[in-house]
């Protein structure tokens, strides 16, 4: 299936706004999803603004990470003030929430708040860290799995809306959640919008044409205020690409961890003492290295890149290559179901963002730390009791004999 992007005849900012105001104007119930960063703050400010001229009301979910610069948590409180008249509630969650540690094998998966350590920073006193206040949280849930629960908690089982600031040029995966024609969306016209899995709540997507220039531009122009912390970043040199404000250990936002020992050494030191590996990702995630498998890839002369990663299976420790070898076997299979014996050993475009299946894209994956496996089209696993779905997985991987344990 191919996908096309069509020009609209309105400027971007027209056409934001315009979905902006359609969604004000046609649900009772809309939420901005808000991250500090400047995707969601420029979709803030435009959505307070239409709110005010349109007499209208709407509510935030902000998601505290616990490890997050000062300048973003100020931002925070600052776009909370400035558009308190017409914000309704301001969703403040500091509970706990799983999310990947890409930083180390031996804990791959970190939790924020987590109850009897010593957390990075305190939470504000108006955040909610009450475990009952979601009737749908569940300790230690992972960040995608809360996000899904709240759009449906959210809703009421009446239309709701949810705006969400991603860009379909951030990456292919955003990409397709626009484009992708398997979603149901709200209308035809609507392409950028998308049903929530509870059936509920809409996902829309304002932004998703804009460019990263066309961010800063509004910012230009506008003069209004965004997080000082992209100052800080030209400051010390970071490309535009790479300026990212979210949760600071998964794969990808671990190259910028850095910036926290230039920035706030004091929340650095915090830092350290309450993630395994925060110090080793410090050093070496900001660099064009081979240490994670970011950008150059190469394996030892004697190998092929099926042996290699079996070599790095051996390796890891055995919980960590269980999970791994359970992905592993699923992703292979899969393809055995596609007339694929064996995947190839390496073919082009392996380790790009499109999942072209290789072992070198596996070996990939696990000198990446991609606890997930998201490079295979993989999410989270969605699973109450993991221990069954290990022991589960490992009775069809003998099934289907694919990584056994005596392989």
């Amino acid at each position: 299936m191919s996908v096309f992007k069509y020009p609209l005849d309105a400027s971007v900012k027209d056409a934001g706004e315009e979905r902006i105001t359609w969604v004000l104007n046609n649900f009772d119930k809309v939420c901005v999803s808000f991250s500090g960063g400047k995707d969601s703050t420029v979709m803030l400010h435009l959505t307070g603004q239409l709110a005010r001229k349109l007499g209208k009301r709407f509510s935030v979910l902000f998601i505290d990470w616990e490890a997050q610069f000062s300048s973003t948590i100020n931002h925070c409180q600052k776009m909370r003030e400035q558009y308190q008249d017409v914000i309704e509630t301001f969703y403040w969650v500091a509970l706990p929430l799983t999310t990947p540690n890409a930083l180390t094998q031996f804990t791959p998966e970190w939790q924020c708040w987590e109850p009897g350590m010593q957390w990075v920073r305190q939470a504000p006193d108006d955040a909610i860290t009450d475990p009952e206040y979601f009737s749908f949280y569940r300790p230690g849930m992972t960040f995608e799995t809360f996000v899904r629960d709240f759009a449906e908690w959210f809703s009421q089982k009446r239309p709701a809306a949810v705006l969400v600031g991603i860009r379909a040029d951030e990456s292919y995966t955003r990409f397709l959640a626009v484009a992708s024609q398997r979603k149901q969306r709200f209308a035809d016209d609507k392409p950028w919008t998308s049903m929530s899995p509870g059936g509920h709540a809409w996902y829309v997507y304002p932004i998703y044409d804009w460019k990263t220039a066309d961010i800063w531009t509004w910012f230009a122009r506008t003069q209004s205020c965004y997080n000082p912390l992209y100052n800080l970043m030209y400051q010390a040199g970071v490309p535009l690409r790479y300026m990212r404000i979210c949760e600071p250990f998964g794969p990808e936002q671990r190259q910028g961890l850095w910036l926290y020992h230039v920035l706030e050494p004091e929340r650095w030191a915090a830092m350290c003492q309450r993630v395994s590996g925060a110090h080793c990702g410090g050093v070496y995630a900001g660099h064009d290295n081979q240490f994670y498998g970011h950008r150059k890839l190469e394996k030892p002369e004697q190998h092929s890149w099926k042996s290699y990663a079996m070599f790095l299976l051996d390796t890891m420790p055995p919980p960590t290559a269980e999970h791994y070898r359970n992905k592993i076997a699923v992703y292979l299979h899969w393809y055995q179901k596609k007339g694929m014996d064996d995947i190839p050993d390496s073919q082009h475009g392996d380790t790009g963002s499109k999942d072209v299946p290789s072992w070198r894209r596996i070996c990939k994956v696990l000198l990446n730390n991609d606890y997930w496996c998201r490079m295979l089209s993989f999410s989270p696993t969605k699973t109450g009791n993991y221990q069954r779905y290990r022991e589960r997985m490992n009775q069809k991987r003998q099934q289907w004999g694919i990584l056994c344990n005596n392989q």
